[in-house]
């Protein structure tokens, strides 16, 4: 109300410098300028000079005031490792941006958004697995401030928000495998006191972690070796699954430069097989053919590599032959047991269990091309240790591999029409060998894609 009157009053006395008599009514006025009010007085509109009019510059320090806070917190949350990593990300730069926000401010605005930004940009700067770097986005909390003082503030979660976001951390390094040190437990100490929910996540990763640290039978290198070679002996050795398979190399990458000047890069051919694989594969009934297939993937960590396979039609149930067991094979584990039980009225010795029978395998290759030249050079390797290959007819039933996919790819990229390929096999094609006609049928009995 005391506003309204003294707007009232400033509109009745009117300018600066005119007295205070009422305003009469005028007809140089208009009748929009002239408000009636409820007291039966004639209100007077404000009139500003022509000067006042135009634009008046603000203050430097009021222009863009809010645009400029914007800025700042998006700095803070992801543009600032952009900025300061233009070059590379390494853990250096990384570290490089962590301090220069520590420096910006001694209250650490905006920590906890810093964090969780820094944490997501982690693996792009190669940092996810190294516990410095994590003991330095702790640091990066206020000291002794999220602390609770008493037993209340302890039991309704004192600063939820910053404890989670610091079980964030530790959780991101349980992800990673990451152990924290006595360094880290230092640091939640004195950021959140040692009754919180940090310190007990911090505990539970020490209790756990060093029960399950050698708890896997089939240990796995942290860093994969580069060389491709390398890489396919230890993907092979992982499938096989047997310690009396032989990893053989066939073939090491090289380049070679024909008559013509050309240059042909060739593959990789890393081979694996078991004596058990060679004594099967010699019983093998020679009238049935053997089929090479693939590519099969496999996951090594963040790295996909793709392997090939020989193996055999399943045998029919009625020329299946059951060889008796050799008792002195194996002592620990016997293959067959005899013994006499005597059976209740609700014993059953029928099992309900699925038996699928996919045919034996009898080797395994990785290769970097997944064509049939180069697996026909896997093959006669094989054949060496094998000579019952040359009797065996082979057929391939390869779909397309990663390049071959990456180029099919390309293809329909750069040409917005593709012909179709059985006009175009016919037409590269148009005499075929009989047994490669004999391969098709078989190809498409089996239901298998050329």
């Amino acid at each position: 109300m005391k506003c309204a009157r003294c707007l009232l009053h400033l509109r009745r006395v009117g300018p600066v410098g005119q007295s205070a008599r009422p305003a009469a009514p005028s007809a140089s006025y208009s009748q929009s300028s002239v408000v009636p009010n409820v007291h039966n007085q004639v209100l007077r509109r404000f009139h500003g000079s022509p000067a006042c009019a135009k634009n008046r510059p603000l203050p430097a320090e009021f222009v863009n005031e809010d645009s400029k806070k914007t800025d700042k917190s998006l700095i803070s949350h992801g543009d600032l490792f952009e900025q300061v990593a233009k070059e590379a990300k390494s853990k250096a730069t990384f570290n490089k941006v962590v301090e220069v926000f520590i420096k910006r401010d001694v209250r650490r605005r905006g920590h906890v958004e810093f964090i969780y930004a820094a944490l997501r940009k982690m693996p792009e700067f190669g940092v996810e697995r190294d516990v410095a770097v994590y003991n330095k986005l702790l640091d990066v909390f206020p000291k002794e401030v999220f602390v609770p003082r008493n037993f209340i503030q302890r039991m309704f979660n004192h600063y939820p928000r910053q404890q989670e976001c610091g079980v964030q951390v530790l959780e991101q390094m349980e992800n990673y495998g990451v152990l924290p040190n006595i360094e880290t437990k230092v640091l939640l100490v004195q950021i959140f006191g040692e009754k919180s929910h940090p310190i007990r996540k911090y505990q539970r990763i020490l209790y756990w972690f060093p029960k399950f640290k050698h708890i896997n039978p089939f240990p796995f290198p942290q860093q994969l070796p580069e060389d491709p070679v390398d890489l396919a002996r230890i993907s092979l050795t992982r499938i096989a699954n047997d310690l009396d398979a032989k990893v053989t190399v066939y073939q090491l990458p090289c380049t070679d430069i024909t008559e013509n000047g050309e240059e042909v890069t060739l593959p990789h051919i890393v081979g694996i097989q078991s004596p058990s694989q060679m004594e099967l594969l010699a019983k093998h009934n020679s009238t049935r053919p053997l089929f090479v297939e693939g590519p099969f993937h496999l996951w090594l960590r963040k790295t996909c590599v793709y392997y090939y396979i020989l193996r055999a039609e399943p045998i029919p149930p009625h020329e299946k032959v059951e060889e008796p067991y050799d008792p002195e094979r194996c002592f620990y584990y016997p293959l067959q047991l005899d013994l006499d039980l005597d059976l209740d009225l609700g014993d059953d010795e029928s099992f309900d269990v699925e038996d699928l029978d996919e045919g034996p395998v009898y080797a395994m290759c990785m290769t970097s091309q997944g064509d049939q030249t180069t697996l026909n050079q896997w093959i006669s390797g094989l054949q060496q240790n094998n000579s019952i290959l040359g009797q065996i007819p082979i057929l391939f039933r390869l779909e397309a591999g990663p390049r071959e996919l990456q180029a099919e790819a390309d293809t329909e990229s750069g040409h917005h029409h593709r012909p179709d390929p059985a006009t175009q096999q016919d037409q590269s094609h148009p005499e075929e060998e009989p047994d490669v006609r004999v391969e098709e049928e078989q190809r498409k009995s089996h239901g298998m894609k050329q």
